[in-house]
């Protein structure tokens, strides 16, 4: 029976950048710091929350390898590997698993699309060309293009294939799935804000943008989750639900990053063509970190 990649909380990290634009590996460093201590499970690093669509492969590969060698085993390490372009992702995928990486996550074609066809055979593919274990990633509502359970069912017959990330909103998808899957697919939660529902349903844990800014307070619902404590984990989702909210203003990563600017990480800029949040939602945006304690000064939630 394959084990999950990780149980628990898995930040989807930003990627920091120095004035100009360079990658800030410094920053990274810090980052990475913040949420060992914080007790997380696993790290993502370039998915979508890490700009990966705009990092070149250079770099892309480089990030990657950086946080492999500065966790030093302390947890695992998922580097995203998607593409619209089978050949593409297998290669990107061979040089991630070179570069140490603990577990791929692949996103479903975008733009071209496929079938459902297709995606059986684009995963089977990239599984045959990586010893990595595969994380399936469903963002319907940016690719334009979501698995079906059958789907799902099919590929979990693949033994590389360790789960999916599922950020489509279907719960009734996520239950389909628990029915017609075995109990070694695993799912995680792709959405903050379905993360005790999701939970409830048997995922695993959480693949999280909110991790960036409160890890504590995403290991707390997660693990509370895994010990059968849903009540708990409900009322603290609840309680910060406006923060999570909050981290939806515009497209990920632009609150994330500048929330992460406003308690004082020098995270850096967005690389077009994502931009400055604008002026209203940066102070909505504002006023909650407040509310949470989260501006320097404040006590932050689980702190």
């Amino acid at each position: 029976m394959r084990a999950p990649v990780f149980t628990g909380a898995c930040p989807a990290l930003v990627t920091p950048f120095r004035p100009g634009g360079a990658v800030s590996y410094d920053c990274l460093a810090q980052l990475l710091d913040e949420q060992i201590a914080a007790g997380v499970d696993a790290v993502c690093a370039v998915g979508t929350t890490g700009e990966g669509a705009t990092l070149t492969p250079q770099e892309h590969i480089a990030v990657v390898g950086f946080c492999v060698r500065y966790v030093a085993g302390r947890l695992k390490v998922i580097a995203g590997a998607g593409s619209n372009d089978t050949a593409k992702a297998a290669a990107l995928s061979q040089r991630l698993e070179e570069a140490g990486a603990d577990a791929l996550l692949h996103v479903t074609p975008y733009y071209n699309k496929t079938t459902q066809a297709g995606l059986i055979q684009h995963y089977q593919y990239i599984a045959s060309r990586t010893e990595l274990p595969i994380i399936l990633y469903n963002v319907p509502s940016r690719t334009g293009l979501s698995f079906t359970a059958e789907t799902y069912q099919a590929l979990s017959r693949e033994p590389k294939i360790n789960g999916v990330k599922e950020a489509s909103g279907d719960l009734s998808l996520v239950a389909r799935t628990r029915r017609l899957c075995g109990d070694d697919f695993y799912i995680w939660s792709g959405n903050d804000e379905q993360t005790v529902p999701m939970m409830a349903l048997g995922a695993k844990g959480v693949i999280s943008v909110a991790a960036n800014i409160v890890p504590g307070l995403m290991v707390k619902i997660a693990h509370l989750c895994l010990e059968g404590r849903s009540a708990e984990a409900a009322e603290l989702q609840l309680r910060h639900g406006p923060l999570l909210e909050a981290l939806s203003l515009e497209v990920n990563p632009i609150p994330v990053k500048t929330a992460l600017e406003l308690m004082g990480r020098e995270v850096g800029g967005l690389r077009l063509p994502l931009c400055a949040l604008s002026p209203a939602h940066r102070e909505e945006l504002r006023s909650v970190l407040e509310a949470e304690g989260l501006l320097p000064g404040g006590k932050a939630p689980l702190s």
